[in-house]
Formats: C-alpha cells, structure tokens, sequence
C-alpha cells in the first residue's frame, strides 16, 4: 500500500508529535537528551503499553473493552492475597491472574458474539464486575516482600552505554512483538482486519468470525491481567484502587497511535508510538516542575480529540 494513503495520516502525526516534543524537550531541559530518560518512559509505561497492545486486537476489530482498568486492579488485588495472605507461590500465582484475565476476556467476547450485545455495554458490566471482585478480595493497599517479585522489581536489565530496562519493560517488549506477528503474519491476524473492514463480508467469505471476536476479547484480557502483574512488580503492592481510567489511556494510546476506532486498519507499532507520546508528555511536565499533572489529562483529552477528528475527515474524504 502507497504510504501516501490517507490513512497513514494519523500515524504520520503522532511520529511529528512525538519528534516535536523530544525536540522540544532536549533545547528547553539539559538532562533530557539522555538516553535512559527515554527508556524510562518504557520503564513507566509497560504495563500500560501491554493493556494498549491487547486493546488494539480489539479496536481493529470495531470492538472496545472498557474492562480493562479494573481487570489490571484485580490482577495486583490477586497477586497481593494469593502470595502475602495465602502463601501461594509467585509461580502459581501468576499463571492463575493470567488466567483469571483470559477467562474474563473469554466470557466478554462470547456474550458480545453469540448475544450480539454492544461491546460497550459487555465490557462496561466486566469492569464492574472486576472492580467489584477486587474489592471483595481487599479494600486496602496489601505491600508485597515475595522474593520472586521483589528480584524481578529490583534486577535491571543491563543495555550498552551503562543504560538498563526494567524485566517488566522487557517484557512488554516481548509482548510488543509477538502481537506484532500475530496481527501481520498469521491468518488471525488478516481476520482480525477483515472482521474490522466489514464483518459480514468476512462472514460470508468463510473467515471465523465467531472464533476471531471471542479470541481478540481473550487476548485483550489477558493482556490486562499481564499489565497487572508488571504494575506489581512496579509498586510492589496490589490495591483494588489501581488503574482507575486506565481503559481510557489505553484507548487514547491506540488511537493517537493511529488505529481507527471503527476497526480495519492500524498497527501495534502505531500503539507504541501513542503510549510514549503520552509518556513523553508526563516527563515534559514533571520536568517542567510547575505544571500540574492534570496538564497530563488536558493534553491527552486534546489530542484524542484532534486525532478522531482526523479520522473523520480521512473517512469522509474516502467516500
């Protein structure tokens, strides 16, 4: 495809916004052109960068997952009790959040499928029934000394030029690239994009529709539960507080990052791009340090707005 194509247009954009700003930065800040002060936006950011991939799967499929916030609270809920209070092990626990996150996912995507209900009221009720679940488990911040969380919190990853990431941002990487071939290189992938192009021609074509849907809101779960663990090893606690509007970081992630919210057309890559705009913006304002961390919020909002605006006229002009 032409990369002249309209649709790149909002990709094309966050890349300008993104340069900007680190342009922006490294003249106004001294200490901004180091290296690790990029890398610590990954660092910040990973789990967020993992629930933004997992809701990409859903975005292009026309879909949304408003669950996702509370999905990650009870993942930090649930690693917090299982190790602290009930003595599980970090190796069993694990698996079991992530579980826990896939299975919610699983029970979402059937019932927006087979009911053929809105996405947004399905996943509205999940985030309800998540936060609700985390609240039931403990309503007060549990602190966490497991030793396997505490080694993966604390053990840097060593990068040449004396920079590091952390093990949590290493694995959003991972996870950033197994996404990546899923969506480009497996027959999932093309049906997650025909779904989101039209879903009865994918339909009538003979794609598994059923199957593609159910499994984008699986994955999508279980990418919240993977970005509750990394938060975790990030605070090193579990509170049924956690992650309060994180779907809609996620969702302004996606879409700054150039998915289009109607589904068909967008990368995993764009979705990085829009989790380290946003982080850029946080490390601008703390940078600053006479700016409100709401300027954070108020930027989002604006740009989230501008970007769908965007995709509008890109519509418009196609037809």
């Amino acid at each position: 495809m032409s990369p002249l194509d309209p649709r790149y247009l909002p990709i094309a954009a966050t890349v300008a916004i993104l340069l900007a700003a680190y342009v922006f930065g490294v003249g106004r800040y001294d200490a901004f052109s180091d290296g690790q002060v990029l890398l610590n936006i990954l660092v910040d950011n990973a789990f967020l960068l993992v629930v933004a991939v997992g809701m990409t799967f859903v975005i292009l499929t026309g879909g949304i997952d408003l669950s996702v916030g509370s999905v990650v609270a009870l993942a930090t809920v649930m690693c917090a009790v299982l190790t602290e209070q009930a003595g599980l092990p970090a190796v069993l626990v694990i698996p079991i959040v992530l579980a826990t996150g896939a299975l919610l996912g699983l029970g979402m995507g059937s019932v927006i499928h087979y009911f053929e209900i809105q996405p947004f009221v399905v996943t509205l009720a999940g985030m309800f029934l998540a936060r609700g679940l985390a609240y039931t488990l403990s309503t007060e911040s549990i602190s966490m000394d497991d030793g396997v969380f505490t080694a993966i919190a604390q053990t840097p990853v060593p990068l040449p030029g004396g920079l590091h990431l952390s093990i949590s941002a290493t694995i959003a990487v991972c996870v950033v690239l197994v996404a990546a071939y899923l969506l480009h290189y497996t027959r999932l992938g093309r049906t997650v994009y025909a779904i989101g192009g039209n879903k009865r021609s994918a339909f009538l074509m003979g794609l598994p529709v059923a199957r593609t849907r159910v499994t984008v809101y699986t994955i999508s779960g279980f990418c919240a539960a993977l970005g509750g663990v990394l938060l975790t090893f990030y605070t090193l606690s579990g509170n049924s507080l956690n992650a309060v509007g994180l779907e809609l970081d996620a969702i302004a992630a996606v879409v700054i990052g150039g998915t289009v919210l109607m589904g068909g057309f967008g990368f995993v890559l764009g979705t990085v791009l829009g989790v380290f705009v946003l982080g850029l913006i946080q490390t601008l304002i703390i940078f600053e340090g006479t700016l409100s961390s709401w300027w954070t919020r108020i930027a989002i909002g604006v740009m989230l707005l501008l970007f769908i605006l965007l995709q509008r006229l890109i519509v418009w002009r196609a037809r």
